[in-house]
């Protein structure tokens, strides 16, 4: 099975073009063994660019333990760019099929290929029961939850809770350190007040306008980027006042720039990265 090795901002995958490979076992239990930094080729989880009767392409991707999951905004503009480059799309403005839904990308060029897209994120959703999440507001079921308070063992901290597709829990703190990012996430992130379990964003603001994260991602654990993450925060820190409706993200690894816009869409832009091919095994 032929493959691609690509990342936006340092979140990495393994993708496989579906329209011309067949792999050789359940994506379930290759994801694994492929994305194991050790004895694999290494990486955050696998993606499967697959035929699609809705858009240019579908995307299908599973973590690092194998679970799939609705979304990933850094692996869809790899996605995008890869659709581009093999020609499987015309032009630079095309859709690609998610579990959240179809989402438009546009992308930006350099020398014919892609190196940046900005991708329709839709519209975020607040509603704590479609996130889904247990947690409430002092408003009621249908009112969102922001910075309500979530105890982890002795510790309350104020979350708000954002779904991109799939679910996010926002901490605002003064520094994101390793003790929370390490120490805490993955508590938050199997936490019974997220039945589905969560991607955590700790995220500390620098100004109106930028923002800097860390995120421990569900079924993955800490990555370099999450670009539905980033996009969660982004709508976490304009609800609550903290930050205006475009902003800068700083990443362990990139930048991301987010703009919630007037239609109550999010639209995300970043880089798309190709690093290597090779097969899989390797005999």
């Amino acid at each position: 099975m032929n493959f691609i090795k690509m990342h936006g901002a340092g979140n990495d995958y393994v993708y496989v073009d579906c329209f011309r490979e067949t792999l050789p076992e359940p994506a379930e239990t290759l994801a694994p063994k492929i994305s194991d930094r050790h004895f694999g080729v290494g990486s955050d989880g696998l993606i499967l660019i697959t035929p699609s009767d809705k858009a240019a392409a579908r995307m299908r991707m599973y973590n690092a333990d194998g679970s799939e999951s609705e979304m990933c905004g850094n692996g869809v503009r790899c996605v995008a760019k890869y659709v581009h480059d093999a020609g499987y799309a015309s032009g630079v403005d095309f859709p690609i099929e998610t579990g959240a839904g179809v989402l438009a990308m546009h992308c930006e060029l350099e020398g014919g290929r892609v190196a940046r897209v900005r991708v329709d994120m839709g519209e975020p959703i607040l509603t704590p029961a479609d996130i889904p999440t247990t947690l409430r507001s002092a408003g009621g079921d249908a009112e969102p939850v922001i910075d309500v308070p979530l105890t982890v063992k002795d510790r309350t901290f104020r979350a708000t809770a954002v779904s991109m597709g799939n679910p996010h829990c926002v901490i605002f703190v003064d520094e994101p350190t390793d003790e929370l990012v390490l120490g805490v996430g993955p508590l938050i992130e199997t936490a019974p007040e997220f039945p589905r379990r969560v991607n955590v964003e700790f995220a500390q603001v620098i100004s109106p306008e930028e923002m800097r994260m860390r995120v421990w991602e569900r079924g993955a654990g800490e990555t370099l980027a999450c670009g539905t993450g980033t996009c969660a925060l982004s709508v976490a820190a304009a609800l609550s006042g903290r930050c205006r409706r475009r902003v800068l993200v700083h990443l362990l690894g990139g930048d991301l720039q987010i703009e919630w816009a007037a239609d109550n869409h999010v639209l995300m832009t970043g880089p798309a990265v190709e690093v290597f091919r090779g097969q899989w095994p390797n005999t």
